[in-house]
């Protein structure tokens, strides 16, 4: 009773692996090629293919295996590195503008004047 408890859990952990790792290699594909040179990161086919290798380590081998640890490592490197370094360089998700320290819900609070 608990392997069988215990596969369950080994299954929606692949599960949610598996749609990590698509969703990395999809925000992959969608970026520009550009952007890659531009942030100085490997070129968007590495990746592509880096993810996509991953994928399909993740859909034959399942969690039991090194192979979808490694996967893992890719897709985590891809999502905090880089990531966010193609949005800085595509002029998304850069710093945000934050207001004064004196604006309300509706602009800048004047004091009543």
């Amino acid at each position: 009773m608990l392997v069988e408890g215990f596969g369950e859990i080994l299954s929606w952990v692949s599960i949610g692996l598996l749609v990590f790792t698509v969703a990395a290699f999809v925000d992959a594909a969608i970026r520009r090629e550009d952007a890659y040179r531009a942030a100085d990161k490997q070129s968007k086919g590495f990746w592509l293919i880096i993810l996509g290798i991953a994928i399909a380590v993740n859909l034959f081998f399942g969690i039991l295996n090194f192979l979808p640890i490694l996967g893992l490592i890719a897709t985590i490197v891809y999502t905090v590195d880089v990531r966010p370094a193609l949005r800085q360089v595509s002029g998304r998700g850069g710093p945000r503008r934050r207001g004064s320290s004196s604006d309300g819900p509706y602009g800048p609070y004047n004091g009543g004047r």
